[in-house]
C-alpha cells in the first residue's frame, strides 16, 4: 500500500483536529506552532457581530477558526495576537499589503478631489494612456469597479458590435458574480447555483492537459509536439461547438476565457491554444475576450498580460482587468478597440458612478510605478524559476503530488491519491492547508473542479526566503500528514 492509498483510507474527516496536532521536524529554517493561541474575545465578538448582520453566504478563509487581520504589510498578515502569516492567497493586493507608494497615490488624491468620470480628470486620462502601453494594438478603455463589470460590459460590447448574441466560455471558468457572468461561470452554475447556464452559453472544454478531455501521459506533459496536438484538439472543440451552434440558427458574439485558470484549478492553456481559437471565433464573426482579472499586471513574470504568455504578438479584441490593479482598491477596466467601444449601447450613454474616479486611477498608477520601479515583472520571472525547481523536487519526493504547474507566481500543485489514475485528494488537500496555516503561518487555499489544486497566488513581493520557507513547510506538512495516517494504520 502506498503512502497515498494510506492516506486516503485512514484519513479522518475531523481535519480542523488534524491540522491542530503537534509535530517535531528537523527541517532547516522550518518552525512550527507548539501551542496555538486561544482564540480571543475579540475575535469571537466580531465573528457573532458578523453572524448577526453579515448574510450567511458570504464566505470566509479558513470558517472553522477564520483569521482576525489586525494589519497587514507586503507579503504579510498580522493576528490579534502578533502572529505573522506569509500571504499566498492574495492576489489582490499585487504588489503587496499597505505599499507605501500606492497608500501615499490614493491618500494624496483623496485629499485632492473625487469627481466622477463625467468631470475631466488628469488621472483619468494618464490612467488610461499608461494601460495602453502595456496592450498594443488597442486604443480604447472603459473604466468599472470589479472584474465582474468588466466581464459583463465586454458582452454587451461584443454584442453591440458584432450584432450576434451567444457566447462561448471554458468549463470551470469564473467570470464574477453579477448575474450574466454567473450565467458564463460554470464554476458556479454547475455546483448548485440558482442561476442556471442559459441557452446563449456554450462550455468548450478547458484546455486542461494533465486533467482534461484530451490529457496527456506524465513524459508527454513537457513534450512540444504533445503539447501542440493537444492545443489543436482543444482549439477544435470551439470549432464544432462553432459549426453546431450556426447549424441551429444562432450567432457567435464573443469567446471569454480567462488567461489562465485559477478557479479552474491553475491550469496553463498550450501554446498556440488561444490563436487558433480566435482564428475559428473571428471567422465566425466573434470577439474574443480575455479575462485578466486574476492573472494581469505581470504575475506571470515574462509578459505583463499572461494571454501573451509564449505568444507575444497575439491580440485579443477585448481585454478586462481587475483585481491587482488598484491593490486592493476597487477599480476595474475593460480595453478594446475604439470601433468597438463606439459601437456601446447605440445612442445610449455608458456612465459608471465610480469608474475611472480620480482616486482608482491614482491607485492603478501607483501599481503601475510599483511595478516598474521595483522590477516586479522580473522578479516574478526569477521566482516562477526557483518555483519550478522547488516544486518538481517537492514532487519527487511525494507520490500523493500527481502534477506541479505554473509560472512566475502563478502555481498549482495537483494532489492525488494515485499518481497513475490521477484520482483527485481533496481530503489531503484541505488537511494541507489547515496544517500550513496552524503550524507554519503559511496561507493557502484549495480549487479546482475536484477541490484538490493547492494554489500559490501571493503578492509580487514575496521574495526568495519566503518561496522556500513555504515551500519546506509544504513538505513537512505533507510527510507528517502521511505519517499520522500510517500511524493510525497501526
Amino acid at each position: 500500500m502506498t503512502s497515498s492509498e494510506c492516506f486516503g483510507q485512514k484519513f479522518q474527516m475531523d481535519l480542523v483536529v488534524q491540522a491542530l496536532g503537534y509535530f517535531n521536524t528537523a527541517a532547516t529554517g522550518i518552525t512550527t506552532c507548539e501551542t496555538l493561541p486561544s482564540s480571543s474575545p475579540l475575535k469571537q465578538q466580531l465573528l457573532q457581530k458578523r453572524k448577526n448582520c453579515i448574510g450567511s453566504k458570504c464566505q470566509i478563509f479558513y470558517a472553522e477558526d477564520p483569521i482576525l487581520v489586525s494589519r497587514a504589510s507586503m507579503q504579510y498578515l498580522f493576528d490579534e495576537t502578533g502572529r505573522k502569516y506569509i500571504d499566498c492567497i492574495s492576489n489582490v493586493q499585487h504588489v503587496g499589503h499597505c505599499h507605501p507608494k500606492v497608500v501615499a497615490a490614493i491618500s494624496k488624491q483623496l485629499a485632492i478631489s473625487t469627481c466622477n468620470s463625467r468631470f475631466v480628470s488628469s488621472k483619468l486620462t494618464e490612467c488610461a494612456e499608461e494601460l495602453l502601453k502595456t496592450l498594443p494594438g488597442l486604443d480604447t478603455v472603459l473604466f468599472c469597479n470589479s472584474g465582474s463589470e468588466a466581464n459583463d460590459l465586454a458582452l454587451r460590447l461584443a454584442r453591440d458590435f458584432t450584432k450576434h448574441h451567444d457566447a462561448i466560455v471554458l468549463d470551470h471558468a469564473y467570470h464574477g458574480t453579477v448575474t450574466t457572468t454567473m450565467e458564463m461561470s460554470p464554476y458556479k452554475f454547475d455546483h448548485g447555483c440558482t442561476i442556471k447556464q442559459p441557452e446563449w452559453v456554450h462550455v468548450a472544454p478547458c484546455p486542461d492537459v494533465y486533467r482534461g478531455r484530451y490529457r496527456l501521459d506524465d513524459n508527454e506533459l513537457h513534450d512540444e509536439d504533445a503539447l501542440s496536438e493537444a492545443a489543436h484538439c482543444y482549439a477544435d472543440a470551439v470549432s464544432d461547438i462553432i459549426a453546431n451552434l450556426q447549424k441551429n440558427g444562432r450567432t457567435l458574439a464573443m469567446f471569454l476565457a480567462e488567461a489562465l485558470q485559477s478557479c479552474g484549478g491553475q491550469v496553463i492553456p498550450p501554446k498556440c491554444y488561444f490563436r487558433t481559437v480566435a482564428r475559428y471565433v473571428r471567422k465566425a464573426g466573434g470577439l474574443v475576450v480575455m479575462d485578466e482579472v486574476q492573472t494581469g499586471f505581470g504575475r506571470v513574470g515574462s509578459t505583463f498580460w499572461a494571454h501573451k504568455l509564449n505568444d507575444e504578438d497575439f491580440i485579443a479584441d477585448i481585454v478586462t482587468m481587475g483585481k491587482p490593479m488598484g491593490n486592493g482598491y476597487p477599480v476595474s477596466a475593460v480595453v478594446t478597440r475604439k470601433e468597438i467601444a463606439d459601437a456601446l449601447g447605440g445612442k445610449v450613454e455608458y456612465f459608471n458612478t465610480y469608474g475611472g474616479n480620480p482616486v482608482a486611477c491614482a491607485a492603478v498608477l501607483g501599481v503601475l510605478s510599483v511595478i516598474s520601479e521595483e522590477n516586479l515583472l522580473t522578479h516574478s520571472q526569477n521566482m516562477g524559476e526557483l518555483f519550478q525547481k522547488k516544486l518538481h523536487e517537492l514532487k519527487a519526493k511525494h507520490e500523493c503530488i500527481g502534477d506541479v504547474r505554473g509560472v512566475g507566481l502563478f502555481w498549482g500543485i495537483d494532489l492525488v491519491s494515485d499518481r497513475q489514475s490521477r484520482e483527485p485528494n481533496a481530503k489531503l488537500a484541505l488537511a494541507l492547508i489547515l496544517k500550513l496555516r496552524r503550524q507554519f503561518g503559511v496561507l493557502l487555499s484549495a480549487d479546482g473542479p475536484f477541490s484538490n489544486i493547492i494554489k500559490i497566488k501571493p503578492p509580487l513581493c514575496f521574495n526568495e526566503h519566503d518561496l522556500c520557507y513555504t515551500v519546506d513547510a509544504i513538505d513537512c506538512a505533507l510527510r507528517n500528514l502521511v505519517r499520522e495516517a500510517e500511524s493510525s494504520l497501526q
